[in-house]
């Protein structure tokens, strides 16, 4: 582990101090070294990674346009302060609080099992809010969503509504 050598001390010389020797001392590291792997060794293999909770999406071909029935569309509309909208078809928005949403999605979809949610999100929204709506979406089974930016035609449809 850690040695120290002294070295034999030494008489006069006629008449003369001779320095003593400095003592050398030596620290062997090789079991701090084998403690230390040792001990990487048994995090390495205890840990458990966390995988990275992903969501798979599937994106059509750029180039292709859908046509959906506006009686199979609901819209939701989330605005900069959190406040959702939506609509089916051509209908007025309606606000919904966040308790009800759940309740109102699984509503409209078992009514309706070909209708396809699109969600516009404003710029200045937060971005949780969207992956909240989608998260609810995904609790209540719902596959057929699609998400697009907020125009400035939406702006003035919510306006009309009073947000």
């Amino acid at each position: 582990m850690a040695e120290v050598q002294t070295a034999e001390p030494r008489g006069k010389k006629k008449g003369k101090l001779h320095k003593k020797k400095r003592i050398a001392v030596r620290v062997d590291m090789t079991p701090m070294v084998d403690v230390m792997f040792l001990l990487l060794t048994f995090y390495m293999l205890t840990t458990a990674f966390s995988l990275p909770q992903t969501m798979e999406i599937n994106l059509p071909p750029g180039d292709s346009k859908v046509e959906v029935a506006a009686s199979n569309l609901m819209t939701l509309r989330v605005v900069p302060d959190g406040t959702i909208y939506w609509n089916i078809g051509t209908d007025l928005p309606q606000k919904v609080s966040w308790q009800d949403f759940h309740k109102l999605i699984v509503e409209k979809n078992q009514a309706n099992p070909r209708l396809i949610t699109l969600i516009k999100v404003d710029r200045k929204a937060k971005y949780h809010d969207m992956v909240d709506i989608i998260d609810q979406l995904n609790i209540a089974n719902v596959t057929r969503f699609s998400i697009a930016p907020m125009t400035d035609e939406d702006q003035k449809i919510l306006a009309k509504v009073g947000a």
